[in-house]
Protein backbone atom coordinates (compact mmCIF):
# COMPACT_ATOMS: atom_id res chain seq x y z
CA UNK A 1 0.00 0.00 0.00
CA UNK A 2 1.32 3.45 -0.93
CA UNK A 3 2.08 5.77 1.95
CA UNK A 4 0.38 9.03 0.99
CA UNK A 5 2.02 12.36 1.80
CA UNK A 6 -0.80 13.20 4.22
CA UNK A 7 -0.18 10.02 6.26
CA UNK A 8 0.08 10.69 10.00
CA UNK A 9 3.44 8.84 9.99
CA UNK A 10 5.13 12.02 8.73
CA UNK A 11 3.85 14.00 11.73
CA UNK A 12 5.54 11.66 14.22
CA UNK A 13 8.89 12.66 15.78
CA UNK A 14 11.51 12.63 13.03
CA UNK A 15 13.67 10.04 14.83
CA UNK A 16 10.67 7.69 14.85
CA UNK A 17 9.95 8.33 11.17
CA UNK A 18 13.58 7.56 10.29
CA UNK A 19 13.26 4.18 12.00
CA UNK A 20 9.78 3.49 10.59
CA UNK A 21 10.93 4.07 7.00
CA UNK A 22 13.38 1.16 7.25
CA UNK A 23 11.94 -1.72 5.24
CA UNK A 24 9.58 0.53 3.27
CA UNK A 25 10.00 0.51 -0.51
CA UNK A 26 10.99 3.71 -2.31
CA UNK A 27 9.99 3.80 -5.97
CA UNK A 28 10.42 6.16 -8.89
CA UNK A 29 8.69 6.07 -12.27
CA UNK A 30 10.34 7.81 -15.23
CA UNK A 31 10.14 7.62 -19.01
CA UNK A 32 12.84 4.93 -18.86
CA UNK A 33 10.84 2.71 -16.53
CA UNK A 34 10.27 2.02 -12.88
CA UNK A 35 12.96 1.51 -10.23
CA UNK A 36 12.44 0.52 -6.62
CA UNK A 37 14.35 -0.48 -3.53
CA UNK A 38 13.84 -1.38 0.10
CA UNK A 39 15.03 1.42 2.40
CA UNK A 40 17.87 0.05 4.53
CA UNK A 41 19.50 3.21 5.94
CA UNK A 42 18.23 6.63 7.04
CA UNK A 43 19.36 9.68 9.00
CA UNK A 44 17.18 12.05 11.02
CA UNK A 45 17.68 15.82 10.93
CA UNK A 46 15.81 17.40 13.82
CA UNK A 47 15.01 20.93 14.98
CA UNK A 48 17.75 21.30 17.62
CA UNK A 49 20.45 19.92 15.33
CA UNK A 50 23.37 22.01 14.02
CA UNK A 51 23.74 19.62 11.03
CA UNK A 52 20.14 20.30 9.98
CA UNK A 53 19.90 22.62 6.94
CA UNK A 54 16.97 24.32 8.67
CA UNK A 55 18.92 25.15 11.85
CA UNK A 56 19.60 28.71 10.66
CA UNK A 57 16.10 29.36 9.38
CA UNK A 58 14.28 29.20 6.09
CA UNK A 59 16.22 29.97 2.90
CA UNK A 60 15.58 29.49 -0.81
CA UNK A 61 17.64 26.28 -0.72
CA UNK A 62 15.85 24.65 2.24
CA UNK A 63 12.34 26.11 1.81
CA UNK A 64 10.72 22.75 1.02
CA UNK A 65 11.99 21.45 4.37
CA UNK A 66 9.52 23.82 6.02
CA UNK A 67 6.73 22.71 3.71
CA UNK A 68 4.14 20.00 4.08
CA UNK A 69 5.19 16.69 5.62
CA UNK A 70 5.49 13.70 3.29
CA UNK A 71 7.08 15.79 0.54
CA UNK A 72 10.57 15.53 -0.92
CA UNK A 73 13.40 17.84 0.08
CA UNK A 74 16.10 17.44 -2.56
CA UNK A 75 19.35 19.34 -2.41
CA UNK A 76 22.71 19.21 -4.16
CA UNK A 77 26.02 18.74 -2.38
CA UNK A 78 29.44 17.80 -3.82
CA UNK A 79 27.94 17.46 -7.32
CA UNK A 80 25.33 14.88 -6.20
CA UNK A 81 21.72 15.12 -5.08
CA UNK A 82 20.31 13.88 -1.79
CA UNK A 83 16.70 12.87 -1.11
CA UNK A 84 15.02 13.69 2.19
CA UNK A 85 11.43 13.21 3.29
CA UNK A 86 9.96 16.18 5.14
CA UNK A 87 8.52 15.40 8.57
CA UNK A 88 6.63 17.25 11.31
CA UNK A 89 3.96 19.93 10.79
CA UNK A 90 4.35 22.57 8.11
CA UNK A 91 6.67 25.35 9.29
CA UNK A 92 8.97 22.99 11.25
CA UNK A 93 12.19 22.28 9.34
CA UNK A 94 12.85 18.58 9.91
CA UNK A 95 13.44 15.70 7.51
CA UNK A 96 14.77 12.17 7.07
CA UNK A 97 17.64 11.59 4.64
CA UNK A 98 17.32 8.36 2.69
CA UNK A 99 20.92 7.10 2.75
CA UNK A 100 20.59 3.71 1.06
CA UNK A 101 18.19 1.24 -0.49
CA UNK A 102 18.47 -2.41 -1.43
CA UNK A 103 17.52 -2.46 -5.13
CA UNK A 104 14.50 -4.64 -5.90
CA UNK A 105 13.16 -3.49 -9.26
CA UNK A 106 14.65 -1.93 -12.40
CA UNK A 107 18.22 -2.96 -11.63
CA UNK A 108 19.10 -2.76 -15.33
CA UNK A 109 17.90 0.87 -15.43
CA UNK A 110 19.87 1.70 -12.27
CA UNK A 111 22.97 -0.05 -13.65
CA UNK A 112 22.82 2.03 -16.83
CA UNK A 113 22.48 5.26 -14.85
CA UNK A 114 25.23 4.30 -12.40
CA UNK A 115 27.50 2.67 -15.02
CA UNK A 116 28.01 -0.41 -12.85
CA UNK A 117 26.40 -3.82 -12.72
CA UNK A 118 27.29 -4.43 -9.07
CA UNK A 119 23.99 -4.35 -7.12
CA UNK A 120 25.79 -3.26 -3.93
CA UNK A 121 27.00 -0.07 -5.65
CA UNK A 122 23.71 0.96 -7.24
CA UNK A 123 22.04 2.82 -4.36
CA UNK A 124 24.26 2.51 -1.26
CA UNK A 125 24.73 6.15 -0.37
CA UNK A 126 22.53 9.20 -0.94
CA UNK A 127 24.31 10.36 -4.11
CA UNK A 128 24.31 6.90 -5.69
CA UNK A 129 20.66 6.44 -4.76
CA UNK A 130 19.64 9.71 -6.43
CA UNK A 131 21.64 8.91 -9.55
CA UNK A 132 20.17 5.38 -9.76
CA UNK A 133 16.63 6.68 -9.21
CA UNK A 134 17.03 9.77 -11.44
CA UNK A 135 16.25 12.11 -8.55
CA UNK A 136 17.28 15.73 -8.97
CA UNK A 137 16.26 19.21 -7.85
CA UNK A 138 13.17 19.11 -10.10
CA UNK A 139 11.58 16.78 -7.50
CA UNK A 140 12.19 19.18 -4.61
CA UNK A 141 8.88 19.81 -2.85
CA UNK A 142 7.05 16.99 -4.66
CA UNK A 143 4.55 14.97 -2.60
CA UNK A 144 5.49 11.32 -2.26
CA UNK A 145 2.10 10.11 -3.49
CA UNK A 146 3.26 7.75 -6.22
CA UNK A 147 3.01 10.18 -9.11
CA UNK A 148 6.61 9.65 -10.17
CA UNK A 149 7.98 9.20 -6.64
CA UNK A 150 6.52 7.28 -3.72
CA UNK A 151 6.75 4.83 -0.86
CA UNK A 152 5.15 1.48 -0.08
CA UNK A 153 4.71 0.31 3.49
CA UNK A 154 7.05 -2.43 4.64
CA UNK A 155 5.66 -5.95 4.36
CA UNK A 156 6.69 -6.50 7.95
CA UNK A 157 8.31 -4.28 10.59
CA UNK A 158 12.09 -4.29 10.80
CA UNK A 159 13.18 -5.50 14.22
CA UNK A 160 16.98 -5.50 13.97
CA UNK A 161 17.81 -1.78 13.76
CA UNK A 162 21.27 -0.38 14.47
CA UNK A 163 21.53 3.21 15.77
CA UNK A 164 24.77 5.13 15.24
CA UNK A 165 26.02 8.68 14.77
CA UNK A 166 25.52 10.11 11.29
CA UNK A 167 28.27 10.12 8.68
CA UNK A 168 29.49 12.76 6.23
CA UNK A 169 28.71 15.78 8.41
CA UNK A 170 30.90 18.20 10.34
CA UNK A 171 28.42 19.45 13.00
CA UNK A 172 26.29 17.39 15.36
CA UNK A 173 28.47 14.37 14.58
CA UNK A 174 27.94 12.69 17.95
CA UNK A 175 24.13 12.54 17.75
CA UNK A 176 22.88 8.94 17.30
CA UNK A 177 20.50 9.80 14.44
CA UNK A 178 21.60 7.26 11.80
CA UNK A 179 19.53 4.09 11.55
CA UNK A 180 20.08 1.00 9.45
CA UNK A 181 18.99 -2.59 9.14
CA UNK A 182 21.48 -4.83 10.95
CA UNK A 183 23.69 -7.00 8.74
CA UNK A 184 22.33 -5.52 5.50
CA UNK A 185 25.00 -5.47 2.81
CA UNK A 186 23.46 -2.45 1.04
CA UNK A 187 24.06 0.18 3.74
CA UNK A 188 26.45 2.96 2.74
CA UNK A 189 29.02 2.65 5.53
CA UNK A 190 29.65 0.10 8.24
Amino acid sequence: MIIMSNDSLFLEPTRDVARALLGCVLFRVTEHGRVAGRIVETEAYVDDDPANHASRGKTKRNASMFGPPGHAYVYRIHQVFCLNIVTRPEGVGEAVLIRAVEPTEGLDIMAARRKTDKPRLLASGPGRLCQAFDIDKSLDGMPLDGDGLGLYRADQPVTQIVTRPRVGISRGVDKPLRFYIADNEYISKR
